[in-house]
């Protein structure tokens, strides 16, 4: 519990022993005052103690170390100047008492002298040491100029003296000598901080500005700082590192106190202009050092104001860490037995003086004592000491000699000591009853209660390490929540155009490509054989590459595809790469035409068979309303039942959709912003009746001609497949009943994929079907990643029969080893492109020299571009960027008007193209496709794939008969016909 005294003051916490009566009395008015600093800034005086009679002065010097004790057990930061103690005297020039003033001031430039040499007593009072750069500037120069005299320079050539303060200086680095011999590792650090600071947000913003990666930025950062320490610590140069830009050096280059400015030039200085900053911090140095040697009362007060500015500094309230809200005790000057000879009673006058020629309160309290024979002192008159110059030598001369003693006179007349009146000193004769020891010598004394204010515990060292932690905590947090978001991070920020989705090992990056995020990094290159022979992140860089030199004025066409790859698969995802292989060809060829608005391409990813296109449409839509170029989508070419959202979603955004490869029959009737070159589901059935009924009527290698039907669906809890249901329905439609001369399926089995591969079970079922020797046409409504395995097992299991399949345009993606076709399974599926109608030669001839991997002499049966969703990706992408360039790049609502106007048919890889009637025409408008066979040779036994029949895009409703496509084609007589085109 605290006990209170007297006005607001409370006990101390201990007695105190006092040897004068008067010290209980002078401690109880310092505390008021105490008190009333910690609301604001009160008159300050100077309490000047004295003795009624010169028997008492050895007494009254003892109430000095009465107050001093207890003023250090308060927590106050006491300095102690004692003139008559043994010292060196080394006057700088005339006027000894104030040369010697001005010494004693040098001695308290340090945080020892004030009693910060130990942590304090009572934590939480004190606040960080006192810093005098100010002053130590002023001692460094007073320095220099004692040593360039000790040393004999001549002082009739002022260029000359100039040059040697400065040599000297650079010698002592721009410190006082003693420091400059031995300075703690603290006051350095304290001194660099202006420069240290500015610096490291330099180095910060430089680093963290143009990159994102986190390692980056902080090695960059990291190391500035560590050259910064180098230059700073090393003594190398002739001045510290930014000088100028210290804060002793602005008040010095500032200030108009005292200093002579006649004939000088302004000084001035900034970070822009090291050499004129320079340049003004050595001329006023030079400036300063002639006041100093001319001695007087110029270099006293100029070492007063230093010291006062460096307090006032250190309890300035509104400072970037509210020091002066948090140092609750003034600082306190005790002045031992002042008098005329020792410089004490010349402080006194100087530090009144500055007092009341500055206007400015600063916080020093000073306690001195004064024999009773030397207070007369305080009232003498202060006569500036006369200057020896030559006479003038003519009339111009003599009026620049009256300038410059008016502005000497000037200054003597604004100081009261030169009148004899030192106003700011509150002299206090102690009675002689009061200079006797008090009756009970050990008492409670009073002091001003020492409780921080709120900005001592919120804005403090402690508060600042708890904040940075839980700032630390949190910054780590977030960047470790924005690594887990998004695909590509930096320190603190990340591309947000793109988002990891799904968990664990079955991460996928989905969304937008915009920056750096490449979906094919990552990747191993391409080996020999593999379809196709490009990695993704090859064309990727291809695409980057064309961008970067398309221009400020480009349109933007967005790909959006699946791009990643199952759980454990390090190849490149075959549709994806394919298809984005055909955008960035469309691409290099649109922009090579000189006459036509150049094309951007941005990738997305809408993951593994387009699981998360949703998301990826999302993803889209919120970039296109940040960026206008954006004028529609190409892609989405596989169909799940997702699809039909995304495409909503971008067609709310007015971005028409042109697809390549998806089949859908649903969509272009569904959503108006849907284009297609794809030949949909039950189109594509019907031409696949030619082939059911071939085989209705023919018999296999036993003569059997009985045959068997099943329907294989690929199906399963949580699949978003649409294709396979789709087309479910059109093989039972199209392929079984009616005039097929299949029956309708003795059997609709499903199956589900698991690790890649379908269900083994499926097939063991479909061969128990029927009669185990009569021939089975297998209807199957999948993927093209599921046949290798099933017809695999169908060699395996039906050994005994002649196995039919019967499956779709998503097998041309498949690549069948040899040992996964057996000798009695032979495949029959469609394409969407006939690759042997060359209506766009050039397209082959671009594909071979901008496309890697692809061999010389390249042809369109060639496994690179065999499955045509390279050729349908690259027309799509035509067709929209047509539209686009007929709206002059205008946005996606005019690029959507002219691709719905379709007026013009472009003839591009695929055939003629345009969507003038989609899609009321048959068929969605006049679609390619191609009919193929995949067997083993009865020669060989090699396996082979013959084109049975195809159509070109642009075609008027085709309808293939048994002589236009006949089963039994040879591939022999397929290379003939096809020489023939």
């Amino acid at each position: 519990m605290v006990r209170r005294g007297s006005d607001g003051l409370v006990l101390c916490r201990r007695p105190q022993r006092a040897r004068v009566r008067a010290s209980l009395g002078i401690q109880a008015r310092i505390e008021g005052l105490v008190r009333d600093f910690r609301g604001g800034e009160p008159l300050v005086p100077m309490f000047v103690l004295h003795a009624e009679e010169s028997a008492g002065d050895e007494r009254a010097n003892r109430i000095l170390d009465d107050v001093l004790a207890v003023q250090v057990d308060h927590g106050a930061r006491c300095a102690v100047l004692d003139p008559r103690a043994p010292g060196p005297e080394q006057p700088i020039g005339p006027g000894g008492d104030r040369a010697r003033a001005a010494l004693l001031l040098q001695g308290i430039d340090t945080p020892r002298a004030w009693g910060d040499s130990e942590w304090p007593r009572m934590p939480g009072v004190p606040y960080r040491r006192y810093r005098f750069p100010r002053l130590r500037l002023v001692h460094a120069i007073a320095d220099a100029v004692r040593e360039v005299d000790q040393q004999g320079e001549a002082r009739v050539d002022p260029a000359a003296e100039r040059r040697a303060l400065v040599e000297q200086l650079a010698r002592q680095r721009w410190r006082p000598r003693a420091a400059h011999r031995r300075n703690s590792l603290g006051e350095r650090l304290s001194e660099a901080g202006t420069a240290g600071l500015l610096a490291a947000v330099l180095a910060v913003l430089t680093a963290l500005l143009p990159l994102f990666e986190a390692p980056i930025a902080f090695s960059v950062a990291c190391g500035f700082l560590m050259l910064l320490a180098v230059l700073y610590f090393v003594p190398v140069g002739r001045a510290p590192l930014l000088l100028w830009m210290r804060r002793e050096s602005r008040w010095f280059l500032t200030t108009t106190f005292l200093l002579p400015v006649q004939g000088r030039q302004s000084y001035e200085a900034g970070l822009l202009h090291p050499f004129r900053s320079w340049r003004s911090v050595t001329e006023r140095a030079a400036d300063v050092a002639g006041s100093l040697r001319d001695g007087g009362n110029a270099q006293l007060q100029l070492h007063v104001l230093a010291l006062l500015e460096d307090l006032r500094d250190a309890h300035r309230r509104w400072s970037w860490d509210l020091r002066g809200f948090k140092r609750l005790r003034p600082p306190v000057l005790f002045l031992r037995r002042a008098d005329a000879s020792d410089g004490g009673i010349a402080l006194l006058q100087a530090i009144s003086d500055v007092r009341t020629v500055r206007s400015e309160l600063d916080p020093l309290l000073v306690v001195a004592s004064v024999d009773a024979a030397d207070v007369e002192g305080l009232d003498e008159r202060r006569v500036p000491d006369p200057v020896e110059r030559p006479a003038p030598y003519d009339f111009a001369d003599r009026l620049a000699r009256l300038h410059e003693d008016w502005e000497g006179a000037l200054r003597a007349r604004q100081s009261p000591s030169s009148s004899g009146t030192v106003p700011w000193a509150l002299r206090i004769a102690v009675p002689a009853a009061e200079l006797e020891p008090p009756v009970q010598q050990v008492r409670w004394c009073e002091r001003a209660a020492a409780r921080p204010r709120a900005a001592r515990v919120l804005w403090s060292a402690w508060a600042g390490i708890v904040v940075l932690g839980v700032a630390a905590g949190l910054l780590i947090s977030y960047q470790a929540d924005l690594a887990d978001t998004y695909c590509r991070t930096g320190l603190f920020s990340a591309d947000r155009d793109t988002r990891l989705v799904g968990s664990g090992a079955t991460r996928e990056c989905i969304g937008l490509s915009t920056g750096a995020v490449r979906f094919g990094a990552g990747l191993p290159p391409a080996k020999k054989g593999d379809t196709p022979p490009w990695r993704l992140e090859d064309v990727e860089k291809r695409i980057a590459d064309a961008n970067a030199k398309a221009g400020a004025h480009a349109f933007t066409v967005v790909y959006a595809g699946p791009l990643s790859t199952a759980d454990g698969d390090n190849s490149s995802p075959v549709k994806g790469a394919e298809e984005l292989a055909g955008v960035a060809l469309a691409q290099h060829r649109f922009n090579a035409d000189e006459g036509k608005t150049k094309m951007r391409v941005l990738v997305a990813n809408g993951g593994v068979d387009m699981g998360h296109q949703t998301e990826m449409a999302r993803r889209i839509v919120a970039y296109a309303r940040r960026d206008p170029s954006v004028v529609g989508v190409v892609g989405l070419g596989r169909n799940t039942t997702d699809t039909g959202k995304a495409v909503g979603i971008l067609r709310d955004a007015q971005l028409p959709v042109v697809s390549g490869t998806n089949s859908s029959e649903a969509l272009p009737g569904a959503y108006r912003n849907w284009y297609s070159l794809a030949a949909n589901d039950d189109w594509q059935a019907r031409k696949l009746a030619v082939i059911a009924r071939q085989l209705a009527g023919r018999e296999d290698r036993a003569g059997r001609d009985t045959r068997t039907t099943v329907l294989l669906t690929r199906s399963g809890p949580g699949t978003k497949d649409q294709y396979t249901k789709d087309q479910a329905d059109a093989f039972r439609k199209h392929l079984t009943g009616g005039d097929t001369g299949l029956d309708k399926p003795s059997r609709e089995l499903t199956y589900q994929v698991s690790g890649g591969k379908p269900a083994a079970s499926v097939v063991d079922t479909a061969c128990k079907v029927g009669d185990e020797r009569d021939p089975l046409v297998v209807l199957v409504a999948g993927r093209a990643e599921d046949l290798p395995p099933l017809t695999r097992r169908f060699g395996t299991v039906c050994a005994g029969r002649d196995i039919s399949v019967i499956t779709g345009d998503d097998v041309s993606k498949a690549h069948f080893p040899q040992e996964s076709l057996p000798a009695n399974v032979t495949i029959y599926h469609s394409t969407l492109v006939d690759p042997w109608v060359w209506y766009d030669a050039a397209f082959y001839e671009e594909a071979q020299s901008f496309l890697p991997g692809i061999p010389e002499g390249i042809g369109p049966g060639d496994d690179a571009l065999a499955s045509g969703q390279t050729a349908l990706a690259h027309d799509a992408t035509w067709a929209l960027a047509e539209a686009a360039d007929k709206a002059e790049g205008r946005g996606p609502a005019e690029t959507w008007f002219w691709l719905a106007k379709g007026e013009d048919t472009i003839t591009k890889a695929t055939g003629d193209i345009g969507f003038a009637h989609y899609p009321q025409a048959e068929g969605h408008g006049a679609q390619s496709m191609a009919m193929w066979r995949v067997s083993r040779s009865p020669e060989d036994g090699k396996l082979e794939s013959v084109l049975l029949c195809g159509i070109k895009a642009g075609h008027e409703d085709w309808m293939p008969d048994a002589g236009d496509c006949p089963i039994d084609k040879t591939a022999e007589e397929a290379e003939k016909e096809r020489g023939g085109r």
